[in-house]
């Protein structure tokens, strides 16, 4: 993927949509699109529905308060507005009710977990709604006869490393940003790592996913069953969708047992 970046700097990644929204950045270029007319803007009465759905400390509109979700780690994407609306849900049912809310007022939307990316993905390009999942944080339960683990998005990666740790498990994925990016995200961008040789990928390793569709459907595919032989496998097309298809807010993961030893290859190439 950053192969391709790389070698053709002028691609445009289409980064989100949410039936029908669409948001373009180019990597390479700080350009940015013109503002859509088909999408509204915030009102009043979107942050007074806002408020009544995950509380008035969950909503952010202060340009200080939404700084943070304005803007890549880098500081390489930025969004050209000041006037934010940073949503923060603590629960599906509150996931699904604000994008219910605004797909019917047509509000774009951007998903943002951990905002660990490198592409500016989770990064809003105009005046979108930010939708952070990251109180979204708990792990809900662990089988260790299944060894899967099911966990809400915005759980970080590291922590639930930890959890699996103390039970003698691991998850098949490592990250350097692994201290601060989160599950969820981790699930929409099919994240490698350098676990990846001894795990693969994460479409073998996810066992299934609770998604909520841009007009607040929830989408119930969390199973916990290591083979499902039933119908179509759809949780696989949220897998590196990048939010295009819905906000994952849940996910069951397949976690191997710990290594009992772990090594560490050097390789030196000398220079005559």
């Amino acid at each position: 993927y950053q192969r391709r970046v790389r070698d053709e700097p002028q691609l445009s990644l289409a980064m989100i949509r949410r039936g029908g929204l669409r948001l373009h950045r180019s990597f390479a270029s700080v350009a940015r699109p013109t503002r859509a007319s088909r999408f509204s803007a915030v009102e009043e009465s979107d942050v007074a529905a806002m408020r009544a759905i995950v509380g008035d400390n969950n909503v952010l509109v202060d340009s200080a308060d939404t700084a943070a979700y304005r803007e890549d780690w880098l500081r390489k994407y930025t969004a050209s507005s000041n006037s934010t609306l940073v949503v923060r849900p603590k629960t599906t049912e509150q996931v699904a009710n604000v994008l219910a809310h605004c797909n019917k007022r047509k509000l774009a939307v951007v998903p943002q977990g951990g905002n660990t990316g490198l592409v500016g993905g989770s990064v809003p390009v105009h005046d979108e709604v930010v939708l952070s999942l990251s109180r979204m944080n708990k792990v809900l339960d662990f089988d260790a006869s299944s060894s899967v683990v099911v966990c809400e998005a915005g759980v970080v990666l590291e922590q639930l490393d930890h959890y699996l740790g103390e039970r003698g498990h691991t998850v098949p994925l490592d990250l350097g940003a692994k201290g601060s990016c989160q599950v969820g995200g981790n699930v929409s961008t099919n994240a490698g790592g350098i676990r990846f040789l001894r795990y693969g990928s994460l479409h073998g390793s996810v066992a299934g996913i609770e998604a909520v569709l841009a007009n607040g459907e929830t989408l119930d595919l969390l199973t916990g069953v290591r083979k499902d032989n039933t119908g179509y496998d759809l949780k696989q097309l949220f897998i590196g969708a990048e939010g295009t298809l819905g906000v994952v807010t849940k996910v069951a993961i397949v976690a191997p047992p710990q290594p009992q030893a772990v090594c560490v290859a050097l390789f030196c190439r000398a220079v005559v």
